[in-house]
């Protein structure tokens, strides 16, 4: 069994501030290691449950925060940028048995993270057919593209109640914090990577094979932007429209388009 692991770090157990998330801080030390060690617990838990090959793409900023001399023998991991529209899903492909994904962080324009965004911090709010979408929703979209359901979710109170809500049946999911203002409540490191490494193994001991999000006919993706001026860059995309002041659209049938439109879109 393999199983493929996207690795953010806004959603980690005790964030708080996006110096911590900042390869140039001083505090992002600490929480590169934090970050390793729900991914490794992640591993361990998909070891206990039969997988005897994880791919581990580390899905944040740079691409190059884990510490990889903490990762088990039976890890690959995917670092930095390949230019790939499948982004932070990069490396997965129709002979993983499932997804899993660890600090995974709320969307633009909520509030239950203090580091709530999507993609990055130009975008003020990211729609697909209508509503409202975090990253997990086009990199569980991406994995289904393959075959391969998400079963297992860590990150904050927003995103896991988001990530329930599109997958059928139900995805398992840790809640490592919840966020007011700039401030966020969390459990402990060490709980929460008990946590992940014991979901993680019921995830993939059960019946997971139908966990995949609803397919749709037809996707629009709207890009709201902060500013004006960075829609009207994105316009001159072959297909994109204007849809509204600092807004842009773009439609098509196949998902894997709308994730190459995103690549060039939201840069």
């Amino acid at each position: 069994m393999k199983v493929f692991i996207s690795a953010d770090i806004e959603g980690t157990a005790g964030i708080a501030h996006w110096n911590e998330a900042d390869c140039t801080h001083p505090d992002w030390a600490e929480f590169r290691a934090l970050m390793t060690a729900e991914v490794v617990a992640a591993c361990e838990g998909a070891r206990a449950a039969g997988a005897t090959e994880v791919v581990i793409k580390d899905a944040h900023d740079s691409g190059r925060n884990l510490i990889l001399d903490r990762l088990p023998d039976y890890a690959r991991i995917v670092r930095g940028w390949s230019g790939h529209p499948d982004e932070m899903m990069f490396g997965i492909d129709e002979t993983f048995a499932a997804a899993l994904y660890t600090g995974y962080h709320s969307k633009a324009g909520t509030e239950v993270n203090p580091l709530a965004h999507t993609s990055n911090l130009r975008i003020s709010r990211l729609l697909l057919n209508g509503e409202v979408a975090s990253e997990f929703t086009f990199n569980a979209l991406c994995a289904a593209g393959y075959g391969v359901p998400s079963v297992f979710l860590a990150g904050d109170v927003g995103m896991c109640a988001e990530a329930r809500a599109i997958m059928v049946p139900g995805l398992a999911a840790v809640e490592t914090l919840d966020g007011r203002g700039k401030a966020s409540t969390s459990i402990s490191p060490a709980w929460s990577r008990r946590l992940i490494r014991e979901g993680v193994a019921a995830a993939l001991s059960g019946d997971f094979a139908q966990a995949l999000p609803a397919k749709a006919d037809h996707y629009e993706v709207v890009i709201e932007f902060a500013t004006p001026t960075e829609a009207y860059r994105a316009g001159w995309y072959p297909g994109a429209k204007a849809h509204g002041p600092r807004a842009v659209a773009f439609e098509h049938r196949d998902f894997s388009e709308i994730l190459r439109a995103l690549l060039f879109l939201k840069v």
